[in-house]
């Protein structure tokens, strides 16, 4: 591959809108003077998108490989600099003409200081770059792209898919603001059926999918797939303990006695019968159900010929079981097996997406997406744009249900084909039963996007209404809560959690464990004073706005908060003023929420600097906004002070051993069973464990009885 960087020079940024622009390059640089504001994202609640608009028929394909040795990247040389504005972009690209390919590849649009605007890509790349050039053919957001441009480069491929591919590896590199910008940072969960083990564990799985055995999913949530494995612990008596767990039982527990589990770990069923059972629920899961339900209730009737009831009772109780998942999740639609259905709405200059997940027959849930984009993109913009993504990160199912037709149906089934290893098909059908699919899934997308219109005008209305209480110049548009969280000192975490008009941005929380003197330990580990909630909130804002004067001290990434409110009364406050005049942060609004009386939620003040505290009336809906913030800052805290406690339990005194990494803590447990069994055990019987030296057992040995 060939990469080549053309043209640089200076440009301001442009500011205008509309869409269509005077005739001629040179008119139109005095268009764009004032800066230009980002764009926010696609949101929904833990997964989002940023929409700008892409040039021409440029789409958005799913990731490949940054290190794919085929994209073999080389300088090239740089043209002189031109004039800036409008009529200076469009001479740095035509100044790249001259050396651009006229075939397959991938190009960037850089900005005066180097970040990227736009990345596309192109069949002929120099047919693609010309259009950029006839700006009078050029919507008035795309002449703002223009306008900022100083820098071109060029990377060529040997197909149209691979640019495709590495058109969306370089846009989740490179985050461009005027492009489709998938932030997915959730994975989906599946169920696991493990196959490393000779008695097989059923559990739920999310993440990088490296642990041998069949996964089934996704699905929408994870409590669609704590449900699903309840019912088939009840169906199969599949076990759903650890390996670890597994090994060191000598009876069974209580999944035995409530007739979850056919206790292998001991004995209660031979191998022979549970890998029966193993590949009975491979078979559902994989939608082969009706065999499944026929041999239970074979199984069923025989045993109560046999007058043997309680078997009979067992056998009826998994028919239940399975009946109850059917019942749920099951469709019957010819020809709908494995399938996602995405379709989307478009209301009021809003757009929802949503995607239902069918496998095995089966309706595994649904989740809603809802893009912020120009008003100009039409549904099937969005839906390509989103369907060239969505699978980065995920497999695609072989058949993919839209609502709309998409722009370049073919290249992107080709692309997420290449993924995939697999044909892959796209489909928009106009009737029968798929259709009915489809109409549905859209009919989900209508409703939640109104029910997303009416909760962001309320939204709206309690930010002016903040705003207008707190005396700010402006509504805020992003608010930042602090809390904390610690039990006399111990497992102190600091928590910030973000809120703005669409609602809680739960991708920005962020958690701080507390370090230091606030943590309850001086410099040299020794005890110290614990639980300063002063001195952790002093930690916790130094942190954070210290960190944001070192990465984004222009403050154009939109990462500064508008209004910073405090779980706190006018300790905290002061404590706040006080971080913010020594960083010199002078222009955030500040805020304490202190409980009233007795702790009283509704009887809440409100701490100004320099003035007295508000106390609002108990049904004011602005005081609610507040509690609901606090309260949301309050969780998420107590949330992350949780989880670092339950980490520190499950430390053991083989943690404390140098050497002991993770597959000998693994090995020593199993044998003995429990650490405290390894800190009784004698020299010989530490080297009889596999994967202990005689070396390591010794020391291991050494460090649980020192010699005085």
């Amino acid at each position: 591959m060939q990469k080549r960087a053309i043209g640089k020079r200076r440009a301001k940024d442009p500011s205008a809108g509309g869409k269509r622009a005077p005739q001629e390059a040179a008119d139109l640089t005095a268009l764009y003077e004032s800066p230009e504001p980002r764009l926010t994202g696609w949101q929904e609640e833990r997964e989002g998108f940023s929409v700008s608009d892409p040039a021409d028929t440029d789409s958005q394909g799913p990731d490949s490989p940054s290190a794919d040795p085929r994209h073999e990247d080389t300088p090239a040389p740089q043209a002189s600099s031109g004039p800036s504005g409008l009529a200076g972009g469009v001479e740095v690209l035509k100044q790249a003409l001259s050396t651009l390919p006229n075939g397959p590849g991938v190009y960037r649009m850089l900005n005066v200081k180097g970040e990227a605007l736009y990345v596309g890509k192109a069949r002929n790349i120099q047919k693609r770059v010309t259009s950029y050039t006839q700006v009078s053919r050029l919507p008035r957001r795309l002449q703002r792209m223009i306008a900022e441009t100083t820098d071109l480069e060029v990377i060529s491929t040997r197909s149209e898919v691979e640019a495709l591919l590495l058109e969306s590896n370089m846009i989740k590199r490179y985050l461009p603001r005027f492009n489709v910008l998938l932030r997915d940072d959730k994975s989906f969960p599946y169920i696991l059926i493990t196959g490393d083990h000779a008695f097989a564990q059923i559990t739920k799985h999310r993440g990088v999918q490296d642990r041998g055995g069949a996964y089934y999913g996704p699905f929408a949530s994870a409590g669609a797939v704590n449900r699903t494995v309840t019912a088939l612990e009840k169906a199969f008596l599949l076990r759903s303990c650890s390996d670890a767990v597994f090994s060191a039982r000598t009876r069974p527990c209580l999944m035995y006695q409530i007739k979850r589990c056919s206790a292998p770990c001991v004995g209660r069923i031979a191998a022979e019968d549970y890998a029966g059972l193993v590949e009975a629920a491979r078979d559902f899961l994989s939608g082969r159900t009706s065999g499944v339900q026929e041999d239970l209730g074979r199984a069923m009737q025989d045993a109560s010929e046999r007058l043997d009831f309680e078997a009979a009772a067992r056998y009826r109780d998994r028919l239940r079981a399975l009946a109850h998942i059917q019942s749920n999740q099951a469709i019957n639609v010819e020809g709908v097996d494995d399938a996602d259905v995405v379709a989307a709405h478009q209301e009021g200059g809003q757009t929802c997406v949503q995607v239902f997940f069918f496998r095995g027959g089966r309706n595994y849930g649904n989740r809603a997406y809802f893009p912020s984009h120009d008003r100009q993109l039409g549904p099937d913009e969005v839906l390509a744009a989103f369907v060239a993504q969505f699978y980065d990160n995920k497999p695609p199912p072989k058949l993919v249900l839209l609502s709309h037709l998409v722009t370049e149906r073919a290249l992107i089934a080709e692309a997420l084909a290449v993924r995939a290893g697999r044909k892959i098909t796209l489909a928009c059908p106009r009737r029968g039963p798929k259709r009915a699919l489809v109409e549905s899934a859209a009919q989900n997308a209508r409703e939640a996007l109104g029910r997303r219109l009416a909760e962001s005008a309320a939204q709206r209305h309690l930010l002016e209404g903040l705003g207008t209480l707190l005396g700010l110049e402006r509504t805020p548009e992003r608010i930042e809560v602090y809390d904390n969280s610690h039990i006399q000192g111990a497992n102190a975490y600091g928590a910030m959690i973000v809120a703005g008009p669409e609602g809680f941005r739960k991708n920005a929380y962020r958690k701080f464990a507390i370090r230091g003197e606030a943590a309850g330990k001086d410099a040299s580990g020794g005890p110290s004073r614990g639980g300063d909630d002063y001195a952790m909130m002093r930690e916790v804002l130094t942190r954070r706005f210290s960190r944001a004067l070192k990465e984004d001290p222009d403050r154009e990434q939109g990462t500064w908060p508008d209004l910073v409110l405090i779980d706190g009364g006018r300790g905290q406050l002061g404590v706040a003023l006080e971080v913010f005049a020594e960083l010199g942060v002078n222009d955030v609004g500040l805020a304490g929420v202190a409980k009233g009386p007795d702790r009283d939620a509704g009887r809440e003040r409100i701490f100004l600097p320099g003035r007295p505290p508000l106390l609002l009336e108990p049904r004011n809906p602005v005081l609610y906004f507040i509690q609901r913030l606090r309260n949301e800052a309050h969780r998420f805290a107590i949330g992350a002070h949780r989880a670092g406690r339950g980490k520190s339990r499950l430390r053991s005194s083989l943690d404390e051993i140098p050497g002991i990494g993770a597959k000998r803590k693994k090995a020593l447990l199993l044998h003995f069973g429990s650490a405290r069994a390894v800190e009784r055990a004698g020299l010989s019987d530490l080297e009889a464990v596999e994967g202990i030296s005689t070396a390591v057992a010794r020391k291991i040995h050494g460090h649980f009885h020192e010699e005085t």
